[in-house]
């Protein structure tokens, strides 16, 4: 159910109701527009993943300074962003069952949509709901980039699905779909550069096999956040897929630069606002933000601009703060800003984003593809 939005446009941000889902509106166009510089006379296309921001809203701006389309992970995500009036839309994972791929060839007639596949039995249910719909609808054929999850082997493997699909009446064959999540994470530089090599090498391997069916290959997608600059740098990826970038979080904050520091690249956007609840007991704080209010698979959440505020504990309802002697102590009602340690699923309890800007709400956007699980 769609709850009613936590603020009202012109409120000051202390009387946002909580837990919220604060969006740092400097800190994300700044993001919006790095990324665009970063990109600028590279040759390579920005689709951004929107399964990170879910909200029509945000790919709008996006796609306002030159990405391409965006990209997803799962139909009701692609159905939310067409409907909200995204007009390029990739699913960038495989899509298993009938109903599924219906609505996604459904998705074709109102726009320029593709969807992935790493198997024959991918490919022959795209082609059966294709010919049943009379469309032709775009497959890339997903590889396994080195994170051992989806994709097929790269090389001779995936040229043959390749000519399948391109043999097919009902299909044409889109490119290259070549993500390694897992990347995103590595902490340091060299570690991220020589797993995108990796990858990189498996591209190279099975466009050279494209090469020998006589298939040729114009997008080759994939990257993310942590790792874009070493798809970049690669020469064969034409799309970067980073979907994090506009928002950041605590686990990204993690990743180092070459000196031992973290990356910058890109400012902390996203923040969970909280209210302390209770402040009964010296040296705890509870705030009203817990298990339902913030993820915790990537870590419990960091508070901002708050050094002597540690996050130590969440219960369903609760999150517990603590503090050291000498420290200012956090009154009854005082609202708190958490950096969440995974920004997707984070995003995923909310309705709204309450877009503040220097202290004032600016902006109500709704997360249209908040639940988008099919």
């Amino acid at each position: 159910m769609l709850q009613a939005p936590p603020a009202i446009v012109g409120q000051r941000e202390d009387e946002i109701d909580t837990p919220a889902l604060l969006l740092d509106l400097d800190a994300f166009e700044y993001n919006l527009d790095r990324m665009t510089q970063l990109l600028a006379g590279t040759g390579v296309r920005l689709r951004p993943h929107a399964k990170a921001h879910k909200s029509p809203a945000v790919a709008h701006q996006q796609m306002a300074r030159g990405a391409v389309g965006q990209c997803v992970q799962k139909v009701a995500e692609a159905e939310a962003m067409v409907w909200g009036g995204i007009r390029n839309v990739l699913v960038s994972n495989e899509v298993v069952g009938a109903t599924k791929v219906a609505r996604f060839a459904a998705l074709s007639k109102e726009a320029d949509v593709a969807i992935c596949a790493d198997s024959e039995e991918h490919v022959s249910a795209i082609e059966a709901a294709a010919a049943d719909a009379s469309l032709r609808l775009r497959v890339l054929v997903e590889i396994d980039a080195g994170g051992a999850r989806c994709g097929i082997e790269s090389g001779e493997r995936a040229a043959l699905l390749a000519r399948r699909i391109a043999q097919s009446a009902h299909l044409t064959f889109g490119g290259l779909q070549a993500y390694h999540g897992s990347a995103q994470h590595l902490r340091l530089p060299a570690e991220r550069a020589a797993a995108i090599e990796i990858g990189a090498t498996a591209v190279r391997r099975t466009l050279d096999a494209l090469a020998r069916f006589d298939l040729p290959c114009s997008v080759v997608t994939g990257g993310g956040t942590g790792t874009f600059e070493y798809e970049i740098a690669s020469g064969v990826y034409t799309e970067i897929q980073a979907g994090s970038y506009c928002l950041m979080d605590a686990d990204y904050a993690r990743n180092l630069d070459t000196n031992g520091k973290p990356v910058s690249t890109f400012r902390q956007a996203l923040f969970v606002l909280s209210t302390v609840m209770s402040a009964a007991r010296t040296g705890v704080a509870v705030l009203d933000a817990g298990h339902k209010a913030v993820t915790i698979d990537s870590g419990l959440p960091l508070v901002w601009d708050r050094p002597e505020l540690t996050y130590v504990d969440a219960s369903d309802e609760h999150g517990t703060l603590s503090y050291s002697a000498g420290a200012r102590v956090p009154y009854l009602g005082e609202k708190v800003r958490l950096v969440p340690g995974h920004c997707d699923p984070t995003v995923d309890r909310y309705d709204w984003y309450v877009g503040v800007r220097r202290g004032r709400v600016e902006s109500l956007w709704p997360i249209a593809a908040r639940g988008a699980m099919r």
